[in-house]
């Protein structure tokens, strides 16, 4: 290589260098611009009055306590539906299926479903969960539609964890007389812990912003009830969100941005727990 390639390799090197950094300040930058015009817009609109008050056809009086316990109820049966199966399945493709042809089938139609429109996953649900199952517009129609979405995310999210636990702990325990599924149990799990938590909490954090699913399902758009059972009709914030800013009036424009600050808060704070389990978990394994 002669000393002008060389140059040149190292010109390009450095323009991707500015271009890259280019690209990732202005991004930065547009999504500080956002979120400083919505928390200008809705910050003062976040008072006790609106977290604790039923939604209303006046804008002062309106609140997010019902869209938001929605979505707690939501979190937490799609957590509870989605996870178990999710990890079980991970395990039995990482673990027992390497060399199986049905378990290769599985892993194909996986990849696929992760890149499927969120919305496809309501038609499904529509005809499944409300209409053959008979569960209506309910909490459990939601989280078990939501369930389907971020299935293939926590399945890939815990075989790459599971991947990265060096065999060294797998031959360790079979030295020490262990069964297959005491090893995966008792060694191979705890080590790999800190990267499943991060796939399901970034999962979950996926599923409490999706709208069309949810919509195609038939989720309520004003509701006034509390629900209180799974079985009961519900509404979440993004559905909210959606429905205040369908309004002509300008203060559901602003509770419209001040639940849109309360979506993000949530995001932000799941997004920062699985930051942190993740580096937790990452530092443990160097060691």
């Amino acid at each position: 290589m002669t000393n002008q390639q060389i140059t040149i390799n190292r010109l390009k090197d450095k323009l991707f260098y500015w271009y890259g950094l280019i690209c990732t300040i202005s991004g930065i930058l547009i999504l500080a611009v956002f979120l400083y015009s919505i928390i200008i817009e809705g910050w003062d609109r976040l008072n006790w009055q609106f977290f604790t008050s039923l939604p209303s056809r006046r804008p002062s009086s309106a609140g997010i306590l019902v869209p938001l316990l929605g979505t707690l109820w939501i979190m937490v049966l799609t957590t509870i539906i989605a996870v178990p199966i999710g990890i079980a399945a991970a395990i039995y493709l990482e673990e027992y299926g390497k060399k199986n042809k049905f378990a290769e089938f599985i892993e194909v139609n996986i990849a696929n479903l992760a890149g499927v429109p969120s919305i496809i996953y309501g038609l499904l649900a529509l005809e499944i969960f409300v209409r053959i199952m008979g569960l209506g517009r309910s909490l459990l129609s939601g989280a078990l539609t939501l369930s389907l979405l971020i299935l293939p995310i926590v399945i890939v999210s815990t075989r790459e964890a599971l991947k990265s636990v060096p065999k060294t702990i797998r031959e360790a325990s079979y030295a020490l007389g262990a069964t297959k599924w005491k090893t995966i149990w008792n060694a191979v799990l705890p080590s790999a812990a800190g990267g499943i938590l991060t796939g399901v909490i970034l999962a979950i954090s996926r599923a409490i912003g999706e709208t069309a699913p949810l919509v195609v399902i038939g989720a309520m758009l004003y509701i006034t009830t509390i629900p209180t059972h799974p079985l009961d009709d519900f509404s979440v914030l993004p559905i909210q969100i959606y429905n205040w800013l369908s309004r002509p009036q300008k203060g559901f424009i602003e509770n419209a941005t001040a639940a849109i600050i309360v979506l993000l808060a949530i995001t932000f704070i799941l997004n920062g727990i699985a930051i942190y389990l993740r580096n937790k978990w990452q530092s443990k394994v160097k060691w």
